[in-house]
């Protein structure tokens, strides 16, 4: 199920939340993990049993990691705990990739398996092995199979993220306050979340769709493609992360931010820290820092560097355009690491295009088919293979679509929300937003549901991964 559906937004929400705020606090988790199954189940029911099953294999390996006083035994069954998980990742995932690689390295000819990619498994795993390391660091084990379960599989972020750690959403399973104040500011959230999807990304998808079936391209074409793909990720997923932040302060619980601005970064250092916040602590906090993160040398943190951002490309694909997009950030890391940093700090101006250009450049790798069709995508943003500057196609597709690529350059930087906070700096501009916002939402969500009716089906990007 989508939250940019029908379907999700006149009757599943409606009734879950009604249901919700029906029931006494002590059947609220009930109700909550109830629907996050149906929601899940809707589009792949029979992975709703591999959901179960890791939730509670998770579940017990809690209990017995917390149960153990022998550091030993305590360890093992948080590996095994970490390698079950892993274990269901990789099979779904990244079996057909290693096969693949397998016969075309030495010609075994063993048949591909076929699997289809169950929905959020990336995630998902990542939050049940957040689960498994926080309790052998000292969090308490969740004693509620309930509990536990609304935490994997809570449906506002069980498909895309943010990726939650378990010590963050601990204390709000057991208890979270509920107020109309609360649930209105997670609804205006949702709302600018899904004209984030509707409006822009659906939008800028669609010039990213025409670029791929031309037979016309140009160098200016494969610009205005890398620069409409860089937009289109971003208010794709960004959109995805805001629905589900609204959503979960709707039923009380307080998502961490997974964007913050990142196209505003001076740096590569920075945009990582402003992109995908939850996977970047994700991989910090439970692969860079137990490795050794820098406090083991310059050259040993390099090696560190490396690791995670080969990680990092291969969570996101199995394909090797996926890890080369990791590649490509490591080797800017390092060197923003070794002498770029400082330089980068001399010009304000500088810093923001050689981030910016670098950026589009990883996401011009990141969204191509194959290794093949990647370098050719960059050769064509240099002019490589005689082709044009301009061409016709490209003018037209530049003249069609400046107004969404401007909405949606002045989007992805903070103008917008800073001219609203200085507005409601003015008593008479708080009071008159008093009147203005919730009409303008109202107006916003029946646009929004106009285009749902009218348009075409457009899956959020990270569902793939």
């Amino acid at each position: 199920m989508l939250f940019s559906s029908i379907l999700f937004l006149y009757f599943f929400l409606p009734l879950t939340t009604a249901l919700y705020f029906a029931v006494p606090k002590k059947r609220k988790n009930a109700v909550l993990l109830l629907a996050s199954f149906v929601f899940y189940g809707w589009g792949e029911p029979k992975y709703v049993l591999l959901l179960g099953s890791l939730v509670l294999l998770g579940y017990g390996f809690g209990l017995l990691i917390e149960k153990c006083k022998e550091s030993r035994a305590k360890k093992l069954f948080c590996i095994s705990s970490v390698a079950v998980s892993l274990a269901f990742l990789a099979y779904f995932k990244y079996a057909d990739f290693l096969i693949q690689n397998l016969n075309d390295a030495g010609g075994f000819g063993i048949s591909l398996l076929h699997l289809a990619l169950p929905l959020g498994i990336s995630f998902y795993t990542f939050q049940m092995i957040s689960y498994t390391i926080d309790v052998y660091r000292g969090e308490a084990a969740q004693k509620n199979v309930i509990d536990m379960a609304v935490y994997v599989v809570m449906f506002p972020q069980l498909i895309a993220g943010p990726i939650v750690r378990y010590s963050d959403l601990a204390g709000q399973l057991a208890f979270r306050e509920h107020s109309l104040h609360e649930a209105a500011l997670g609804i205006r959230r949702f709302v600018i979340g899904l004209a984030k999807k509707i409006l822009l990304s659906n939008q800028l998808g669609e010039l990213c769709s025409v670029f791929r079936e031309s037979q016309e391209k140009s160098v200016l074409f494969y610009w205005l493609y890398a620069i409409a793909f860089a937009l289109h990720i971003y208010f794709d997923f960004s959109g995805y992360s805001d629905m589900a932040i609204g959503l979960g302060r709707v039923f009380g619980f307080r998502i961490p931010e997974n964007f913050n601005y990142p196209y505003i970064s001076a740096s590569i250092t920075e945009f990582w820290r402003r992109w995908h916040i939850s996977l970047g602590t994700w991989f910090r906090d439970y692969v860079y820092i137990p490795l050794g993160g820098n406090r083991k040398g310059k050259w040993r943190q390099f090696l560190y560097i490396l690791t995670v951002w080969i990680l990092t490309g291969f969570w996101h694909g199995a394909a090797w355009n996926f890890i080369l997009w990791g590649l490509f950030f490591a080797a800017l890391l390092m060197t923003e690491k070794l002498w770029l940093l400082e330089k980068l700090k001399k010009s304000r101006i500088f810093s923001h295009v050689y981030t910016l250009f670098f950026v589009m450049l990883s996401f011009v790798i990141f969204n191509a088919g194959n290794m093949g069709e990647a370098f050719s995508d960059m050769a064509g943003l240099f002019g490589a293979g005689r082709i044009p500057l301009v061409s016709d196609e490209a003018l037209y597709c530049l003249r069609s679509f400046a107004i969404v690529l401007l909405a949606g350059g002045i989007g992805a930087t903070p103008f917008v929300r800073d001219f609203i906070r200085t507005f409601k700096k003015n008593p008479k501009g708080a009071y008159a937003l008093n009147f203005i916002e919730p009409v303008g939402l109202t107006a916003l969500l029946l646009i929004l549901t106009a285009y749902l009716v009218d348009g075409s089906f457009q899956p959020f990007l990270y569902f793939r991964f």
